[in-house]
């Protein structure tokens, strides 16, 4: 075979057996290169898998005590100075296999459509909470948090939350106790140790990064597209030189002292 032959066959999802045989026997330096090369990226995705599994374990547990319908809670956007938080709750069926799933702070940011795509392709169900500015001023940010994952866990329903309502019988929240009847596990750092609660993540995360994406539009000069409402030196500088716009939370510093100004 051609080296180019073997780069195509060792690049394809599943190599035949006979192929692996005749490309191992091969005793080409550019040739065995390649397949080392194809065997530390078998390694590789077999550990990922592997953690993908680990990371069911609270999924198992749940289904042990017999649950079916499990809903992994996530929420983002409590440090900003600008824009909702946002909460997403996910129901994921048995067989979930996007192993690419994971905290989504770990996962790459060009990553984040295509992966929340895939979980909206195999979810039973999604639901997403969304609580403004002015509420956080209100409440507070941890108890919008709450709030917000509260109601996502009520828009939970097939077809992204459009289509018919689903009510879950075992709830997996990221760091926090909803005020429900529903049987919970409150997990710190739930996002990095529990499948349904990152994919949740990853979605509230694609959510909140278009309507901050929206507010741009809205709202130029703070670029809210490239920091998601954080306090980076374009955003402070904008909220020098164009000052507090409406979606500002005005309990957040600086803004609160801005405002006693």
């Amino acid at each position: 075979m051609k080296i180019s032959e073997i780069k195509e066959i060792l690049a394809s999802d599943a190599p035949r057996a006979e192929q692996l045989e005749e490309i191992k026997a091969d005793q080409r330096a550019g040739v065995q290169k390649l397949y080392e090369s194809y065997l530390k990226r078998l390694a590789k995705l077999e550990e990922k898998k592997e953690d993908f599994q680990n990371r069911l374990s609270y999924e198992r547990a749940a289904r042990a005590k017999g649950a079916t319908l499990i809903a992994g809670i996530d929420e983002v956007g409590r440090g900003p100075l600008a824009g909702p938080v946002v909460a997403a709750a996910v129901i994921l069926p048995e067989d979930f296999d996007v192993i690419e799933v994971n905290d989504s702070k770990k996962v790459p940011k060009n990553k984040h459509q295509e992966i929340s795509d895939k979980i909206l392709e195999q979810a039973i169900a999604v639901g997403v909470g969304v609580v403004s500015p002015a509420t956080i001023d209100q409440i507070n940010i941890y108890e919008a948090s709450k709030l917000a994952m509260v109601e996502a866990v009520t828009r939970l329903a097939t077809d992204f939350g459009n289509g018919e309502q689903v009510v879950p019988d075992y709830l997996l929240v990221d760091a926090m106790e909803l005020p429900t009847k529903t049987p919970q596990d409150k997990i710190i750092k739930g996002d990095a140790k529990s499948v349904s609660i990152a994919a949740a993540s990853i979605v509230a995360k694609v959510v909140r990064d278009g309507m901050m994406a929206e507010y741009d539009k809205a709202f130029p000069g703070y670029g809210f597209t490239q920091n998601a409402g954080y306090g980076t030196a374009l955003h402070l500088e904008g909220l020098e030189k164009y000052g507090i716009t409406p979606i500002h939370r005005l309990t957040f510093e600086p803004i609160k002292s801005m405002v006693n100004k």
